[in-house]
């Protein structure tokens, strides 16, 4: 009989992670023995976790804020996703190594796919912020072969360090944001502005060309007072929630064997659960 198959996402803190719900949905639709939990893992705790890992508790699992570069330094070898946005999200053991993947990169492609695909024809893109989910962004664009790409953040300084990581971004600072939007045909903002108890992103879209597509990886709310402005302008606008579904897709697929499916359902549980805790 074949031994029940654990994966997990590890944070600190971790209560609020809704892949739990995710992986279980699938792991129920497709009658796999299996399970996925999250793990409250201090940073303290970090070495001794992967351990157990390496000693094969798991089959794998996610890893979450604060962990992400951390675990990126410690693996031991990375998939080019994560060499390039330098964290790590996904891990798997193969022939006694530990390994580290990134997927926010591909569920950000994967969801501009699902609500807005003529994105990868696109000319050029403005994101705004330069945290960990701007590099994953980043990363989409280019692998996308989006041609011009400005990076615009508070702090210019910062934008700049990333543009230099990523080479030929352009850097600006978030003041400029407003200027630049007149040629800029996707609009993706990955800062916490227009998040439940945050500020909302003060931008004037009226000066976006009628094509623009508008994305905010923002899921609470799911219609941010960015893509409210886009949706009332009749613009493309793609809401954060199919980023944090699709990006779990190739470590479900790699630990169970099964590749699921986002479909509406699990879409639905999950705006539920977001409705419900507002």
């Amino acid at each position: 009989m074949a031994e029940r198959r654990q994966a997990f996402v590890i944070g600190h803190p971790i209560a609020h992670s809704r892949s739990p719900m995710i992986h279980g949905h699938w792991l129920k639709q497709h009658g796999i023995d299996g399970s996925y939990d999250a793990i409250d893992v201090n940073p303290t705790g970090l070495d001794a976790f992967l351990e157990r890992l390496s000693s094969g508790e798991f089959v794998g699992g996610n890893v979450t804020i604060p962990h992400k570069e951390e675990v990126w330094r410690r693996v031991a070898r990375r998939d080019e996703a994560a060499g390039a946005i330098g964290a790590v999200n996904t891990l798997w053991m193969e022939k006694d190594e530990l390994v580290g993947g990134n997927t926010d990169a591909y569920g950000f492609a994967a969801n501009l796919d699902a609500g807005a695909p003529r994105w990868r024809g696109a000319g050029s893109a403005l994101v705004l912020g330069a945290g960990g989910a701007a590099r994953a962004v980043l990363h989409a664009l280019r692998s996308a072969r989006i041609g011009k790409i400005t990076v615009a953040n508070r702090t210019a300084e910062r934008a700049g360090e990333l543009a230099l990581a990523f080479p030929g971004v352009k850097p600006a600072g978030l003041a400029a944001a407003q200027s630049l939007l007149s040629r800029t045909d996707i609009l993706v903002n990955t800062t916490s502005l227009g998040m439940k108890g945050q500020p909302p992103l003060d931008l004037d879209l009226e000066v976006l060309g009628d094509d623009a597509i508008v994305t905010d990886i923002v899921y609470a709310p799911l219609e941010t007072p960015l893509l409210k402005r886009a949706r009332d302008r009749g613009l493309a606008n793609v809401d954060g929630l199919g980023m944090l579904l699709h990006q779990a897709v190739p470590g479900f697929e790699r630990w169970f064997g099964v590749r699921p499916e986002v479909s509406p359902d699990l879409r639905a549980l999950v705006v539920a659960d977001i409705e419900g805790k507002r």
